[in-house]
């Protein structure tokens, strides 16, 4: 544990104005009280007042120190090379390294969702250009928005547990997403459990049940494919077995005490970056035997002052407590598991971050923990990773945005394009909307004549056309000769 000394760390400077208020009587006040304690000094204490003193430690920088060092801050906190500004992040300006890793916190909340903090998710981006998700807890979309990645691209999900704030938004993505363009099956993987219905297969089979009405009302359109979930259901009690291993990609899993089984931790490994994420569960001795050697290591926390913590929840103490204690991590466990992982960087979401809270989660970690560490909490912390540097800051989340539209390199991977296919051929609709509908809501339909103005009205035609598709080279091919045209002067 490191101790600082009290303020900035500066030389202390006596205000004048109070040094010149200083009168007769306090000044001899002052006198007698420093003499009382010289000669307090001076008498030698007892042997057991030496032992009170044996909580003392050693003040030390755990990094070697060094004029303005810090005292835990690493010589490798520093910005990576493709960071463009050290304080902001802002989404869609910064191209991320080809031997980069950037995770972005897009919810951190256990309960309950605010405006600062959604269900609990994490994004993790590679230089290779793949996206991982790991959990999608309630409401972290609009942070997904935000940051400009495209719907249609959300995929690769990894779900850790069964807990509604850990998946409360794959329904509200599922069902739009197709519509956006994935005519592609989902991608989810997650634990089994003891029984078949405690596993993740039966929450995506009643996930498609609790959205049919949606999906089929949405298959009016082009849809393809996208109302497919390719499961794949790991067994939960294969510890540290590997659930992902594609494009150089290594993701493994292991089991999590959590008040019921099927609660799992996950591990990314690509060249030579690592990334653990242990979602929910008490501090056990696999999540330290697993994670040895990563670089981010991010946690989950709760603070062990639920007497506090009830007056704001407004729920028993002893409720709370007993949660913590069947299924959580207290701070101070926290700091001890990252003490035994030793990250590079070690990083508590899944928390509530009252900012009167905070300095009592730290004390917590630091009861063990001296080492580099950020708070994954609230939304928006970005964490760049490379081999040399880490370097963590926040994201400038617009409050008006909407969906991105895929890059070229995400457009290729998502209709299949390449140089022998440059056509997007658009899925036919698997229904026309009277198929779904009886007739009496549509013979009482306002006649759209009455609400057009004349100059801009035009038929409704809610019937999207059969084998329609985009010429991309066609596309290309005009847009090159209407410049010509242009810089030639020629008319249509």
């Amino acid at each position: 544990m490191s101790e600082q000394n009290p303020g900035d760390g500066k030389p202390q400077v006596a205000d004048a104005r109070n040094e010149t208020t200083v009168n007769r009587r306090n000044a001899f006040r002052g006198l007698a009280a420093a003499a009382a304690t010289a000669a307090a000094a001076a008498v030698p204490a007892p042997a057991e007042a030496a032992e009170d003193m044996t909580w003392m430690r050693e003040v030390k920088n755990p990094y070697g120190g060094g004029p303005n060092t810090g005292i835990t801050l690493p010589p490798y906190y520093r910005p990576t090379p493709s960071v463009a500004n050290a304080n902001t992040f802002f989404p869609g300006v910064e191209e991320l390294g080809d031997d980069e890793m950037r995770i972005s916190f897009i919810g951190s909340s256990p309960v309950p969702p605010t405006r600062n903090q959604a269900g609990t998710a994490i994004m993790v981006e590679l230089g290779n250009g793949k996206r991982f998700f790991f959990d999608l807890g309630p409401g972290c979309l609009r942070n997904i928005v935000a940051l400009q990645v495209p719907l249609q691209m959300v995929n690769d999900i990894f779900i850790t547990h069964l807990h509604v704030d850990h998946y409360g938004e794959l329904p509200y993505i599922y069902g739009f997403s197709a519509w956006s363009g994935r005519w592609k099956p989902l991608r989810v993987t997650g634990p089994s459990g003891r029984t078949p219905k405690d596993g993740t297969k039966a929450m995506i089979e009643g996930m498609k049940a609790m959205t049919h009405w949606h999906t089929e009302s949405f298959n009016c359109f082009p849809i393809g494919d996208g109302y497919e979930v390719e499961v794949n259901e790991f067994d939960y009690q294969d510890d540290n077995g590997i659930c992902y291993d594609k494009d150089g990609v290594v993701i493994r899993h292991w089991r999590r005490a959590h008040g019921k089984d099927g609660a799992s931790a996950y591990r990314l490994d690509w060249n030579g970056l690592s990334f653990v994420w242990t979602g929910d569960g008490r501090p056990d001795d696999n999540t330290a035997k697993f994670s040895k050697g990563v670089d981010v290591f991010v946690t989950e926390l709760q603070p062990d002052t639920m007497n506090i913590q009830a007056l704001k929840f407004g729920i028993p103490t002893i409720l709370g407590t007993a949660t913590i204690d069947a299924a959580h991590t207290v701070h101070y466990a926290t700091g001890y598991v990252f003490k035994q992982v030793q990250p590079r960087l070690a990083m508590a979401t899944h928390l509530g971050y009252d900012e009167e809270m905070v300095p009592e989660m730290v004390a917590g970690i630091r009861t063990h923990w001296d080492g580099l560490f950020q708070f994954g909490a609230p939304d928006g912390v970005i964490v760049n990773v490379t081999k040399k540097a880490i370097w963590t800051r926040r994201a400038a989340l617009p409050e008006s945005t909407n969906f991105a539209r895929p890059s070229p390199r995400e457009a290729i991977e998502l209709f299949d394009l390449s140089l022998t296919k440059t056509t997007v051929d658009f899925p036919n609709p698997r229904y026309v909307y009277t198929d779904l509908e009886g007739p009496v809501p549509r013979n009482v339909e306002v006649d759209p004549k009455l609400y057009y103005p004349p100059d801009v009205y035009r038929k409704p035609d809610g019937f999207f056309p059969k084998n329609f598709k985009i010429d991309l080279k066609q596309m290309l091919r005009d847009k090159i000769i209407s410049k010509v045209k242009a810089v030639f002067g020629y008319e249509d």
